[in-house]
């Protein structure tokens, strides 16, 4: 009986993993419509110049981000030696989303002409709430997580402060760049409208997806190994708690990679060609 408990208790665990996979998945939907309305209108020059800007913005902060990445692999093999190798990818992955984060943080202004009075969009036009409160709740519980396993004298040494500072960091910066685009005045021109909403939506969409990221797979990690060495020191009977503990880290891993996914299918930049309806 004991084990039939562990078994549906750990399935249960999983099913939130599953289900912000679902809702990623439904939100390509949205950038399927952002982008598609783009083309069914002809943007001003302006619209045009802040298109080609942004994605120049884009690239040019992956790029710092990649080099970034490169910089913590061999600052890891100064401190570490050999023992740096199982901090490569890491290393990498921080910096590759440092680099969309401080992209879509410090987008710049479009220079269209803004509405007057200004008009600006409601944040459930850009994204679901429920990804953004998810990525805010998953930041807060890496965090406990962090402080308790701190606290027990398990997580000590170099990677007790990288597994707080990196999700704080990533969760502010998202937070600058959703509240950016919703502050941001809608611009006057109807041809511009989409262009406009299909920037707020990437810039949403890509925060929202980078911060969860930075936190799943550490919050992931850190139950993951809750779980094993708790589960070390049970000696009799079944105890619930490692079990949920392993079953909540593969859950939180499991998500964290495909939010991943998500986010790469993100980067390309909003695009604007010939008008669909043009004969």
């Amino acid at each position: 009986m004991g084990r039939f408990i562990a078994v549906v208790l750990f399935v249960a665990l999983l099913v939130p993993g599953v289900l912000l996979a679902r809702a990623w998945g439904l939100a390509s939907g949205r950038r399927a419509v952002a982008g598609g309305a783009v083309e069914l209108v002809e943007p001003t020059p302006e619209g045009l110049d802040t298109l080609r800007r942004q994605a120049a913005h884009g690239r040019r902060w992956r790029r710092a981000g990649l080099l970034l990445g490169i910089a913590g692999i061999v600052g890891s093999v100064v401190m570490f030696a050999e023992a740096s190798v199982f901090l490569w990818v890491p290393a990498l992955a921080v910096g590759l989303l440092a680099g969309v984060l401080l992209a879509e943080a410090t987008r710049p202004r479009p220079r269209w002409e803004l509405t007057s009075p200004a008009r600006r969009p409601r944040q459930g036009e850009q994204i679901s709430a429920w990804l953004v409160w998810t990525m805010r709740l998953v930041v807060a519980g890496e965090l406990v997580a962090a402080y308790l396993m701190w606290d027990g004298g398990d997580l000590t040494g170099p990677a007790a402060p990288a597994v707080v500072a990196v999700p704080v960091a990533a969760w502010l910066a998202a937070e600058v760049a959703l509240a950016r685009a919703l502050v941001r005045p809608m611009p006057a021109a109807g041809a511009d409208v989409p262009v406009d909403e299909a920037l707020r939506t990437w810039t949403a969409h890509l925060v929202t997806a980078a911060a969860s990221v930075t936190a799943l797979l550490p919050l992931g990690t850190l139950l993951l190994w809750a779980g094993i060495d708790l589960g070390d020191r049970v000696s009799e009977g079944l105890d619930v708690l490692p079990v949920a503990l392993v079953a909540g880290g593969f859950s939180a891993l499991a998500a964290g990679l495909a939010v991943a996914g998500f986010l790469v299918s993100w980067l390309r930049p909003v695009r604007s060609s010939a008008p669909a309806l043009a004969s």
